[in-house]
């Protein structure tokens, strides 16, 4: 077995360095629930890794003016504990306890669940939703991007070797918006999602939907932004026909895979079905602010 070398800087501009100085082998260690089964399976094989849980700024959760900064390596506990947060983002808290076991749970983060760029990621989705953007850290500096243009396929992401994710902008929410996600498993709990639906939405104050947005997770190489779905919602009252209208976008937007957890067909049924479950809990949230 060839040796690792393992870092842990306590900064930001260290963790960057010691990327570089890896010469594009290295790997981020966040929650490690993700690599650390890697590693033991030999399905990669880093020269470095580079744990993050020492970075003040990604084991953090702030507010401000409504707005949350979330640590990429900040865990799934730790976000669920967290009042503020689940009372004004509860479709991005519950995907993120969704993931994995109690165990897991205190491990587990929403940096290496996107990074570890999953089709059927829990969290993706409900942060694509809920318009949350990446600080990403590099040589160059930082940059913000959505978090929907992070994931390129399975495993990939649009990362550089020498960036890694410093921490989530989740946005002040408008008044009267919702959010909410949901999954199918084969299984009760701890299993991988057949299809994932996060929905957030925003209303008027006559009830209209004036805002939306609509992402699936594992029916595609990447997380799909459903915008004919979203269309669906926008100027209705989430009436029987705006939902139905918003099944078929989400049915349409599929691209899935024939496997263990599901064929084609029911996959991009289940879509159409989760879609407008979480549509009417977000709408049942939103009505409620």
């Amino acid at each position: 077995m060839t040796s690792v070398d393992y870092v842990a800087p306590t900064d930001v501009e260290a963790a960057v360095a010691a990327l570089g100085a890896s010469k594009g082998n290295a790997y981020i260690l966040a929650g490690g629930t993700d690599l650390l089964v890697q590693l033991r399976t030999g399905r990669v094989h880093p020269g470095t890794i580079v744990d993050i849980k020492r970075i003040s700024e990604t084991r953090t959760i702030s507010e401000k003016d409504g707005a949350y900064t979330i640590g990429a390596a900040v865990t799934g506990a730790e976000m669920s504990a967290h009042k503020g947060l689940s009372q004004t983002w509860p479709g991005i808290v519950e995907a993120m306890d969704l993931i994995g076991s109690q165990q897991i749970q205190g491990r587990a983060s929403p940096g290496g669940n996107l990074c570890n760029a999953s089709p059927a990621a829990d969290c993706v989705p409900a942060l694509i939703a809920a318009g949350v953007s990446c600080t990403i850290a590099g040589p160059g500096g930082r940059r913000t991007v959505p978090v929907e243009d992070v994931v390129t396929g399975p495993g990939q992401t649009s990362l550089d070797a020498n960036e890694f994710i410093v921490s989530f902008e989740v946005p002040k929410p408008a008044p009267r918006t919702g959010d909410a996600y949901l999954r199918l498993i084969p299984r009760t709990e701890m299993d991988i999602a057949v299809v994932g639906a996060g929905v957030c939405l925003s209303l008027a104050e006559d009830g209209t939907c004036q805002a939306a947005k609509v992402a699936l997770g594992a029916v595609a190489p990447t997380q799909v932004v459903v915008a004919a779905g979203a269309d669906a919602l926008i100027g209705s009252k989430i009436d029987d026909v705006a939902l139905e209208k918003l099944g078929q976008a989400a049915k349409a937007a599929c691209s899935p895979i024939d496997d263990k957890r599901g064929t084609i067909e029911y996959r991009e049924k289940v879509a159409a079905v989760l879609a407008k479950r979480a549509a009417l809990k977000a709408l049942e949230r939103a009505k409620a602010r």
